[in-house]
């Protein structure tokens, strides 16, 4: 095994854009703290990475949908020289808001927000004392839009990209080269739709992306340092195109979104 003075932290990293990261990431010679709810999927990842690199590869299990887990990941995150954290680690839900599991609400809240801040604050400090260092937080273009049946999972996105932006504003104003960059993406070939119970059929082909080339476009943004990477150009059109349109006309094209087919009616 060698050890690197470049660690990664990828939440998330048992499965899906996660795994995909952790793996590109051991390839380009980082070191690894891969981070997950499912302790035996983690080792598995862990095993099936190490069995074709020499990088160092630990594993941490954690649910970040706990404050407990959430600071006693962090704490230690606070003690390590971090070279590069990605948030990651999310999920979906479908449903009216209104009839869903308020808990599953809070969840989220607490995976893709409080998470997501707790662990920035944890490694940013550092990363701007050595000068050198990176943050990508997995949005969704999603964030950009708002979708009937998929409300908290569009508001938490939202809620990431206008963090990463803000983030990025005091970095440029102290002259620190540290980067941060908000990824997001669109329709991707992962187990995230399966798990939220997206119904894949409902989504045209020509919207999905394999995973690689969505993680392959994050670590070439966050190498030139653009803040928002959007896989694939019709996306970035979408993302441009509901910023600049007038509100009542984006609610008509938000009220057509392909999620509202699963929304139980």
């Amino acid at each position: 095994m060698q050890l690197s003075d470049k660690l990664a932290v990828i939440t998330g990293a048992s499965s899906g854009l996660g795994e995909v990261f952790a793996r590109k990431l051991a390839q380009r010679g980082y070191s690894l703290l891969l981070v997950a709810r499912r302790a035996s999927r983690l080792e598995e990842t862990r095993q099936s990475i190490q069995a074709s690199t020499k990088v160092a590869i630990e594993c941490f299990p954690c649910d970040l949908a706990s404050t407990a887990d959430t600071e006693r990941l962090a704490l230690h995150l606070e003690q390590r020289p971090v070279e590069l954290l990605v948030n990651n680690a999310g999920f979906g839900t479908m449903g009216r808001f209104v009839e869903t599991d308020y808990s599953r609400q809070v969840d989220m809240v607490h995976v893709h927000v409080l998470a997501t801040m707790r662990l920035t604050k944890a490694v940013l400090p550092g990363m701007m004392q050595r000068g050198h260092g990176g943050i990508i937080n997995v949005a969704s273009v999603a964030g950009f839009w708002r979708s009937a049946g998929n409300v908290s999972y569009c508001a938490t996105k939202g809620w990431m990209n206008d963090f990463t932006e803000g983030v990025r504003l005091e970095l440029d104003v102290a002259g620190s080269a540290v980067k941060i960059q908000a990824l997001c993406p669109g329709f991707t070939y992962t187990e995230f739709h399966d798990t939220a119970g997206i119904n894949r059929a409902a989504i045209p082909k020509l919207l999905w992306m394999p995973a690689d080339y969505v993680v392959e476009e994050s670590l070439k943004g966050l190498e030139s340092g653009k803040l928002f990477v959007i896989p694939n150009w019709k996306y970035r059109l979408g993302a441009a195109f509901g910023e600049l349109l007038p509100w009542p006309w984006r609610l008509k094209l938000e009220r057509a979104s392909p999620h509202k087919r699963d929304v139980p009616r």
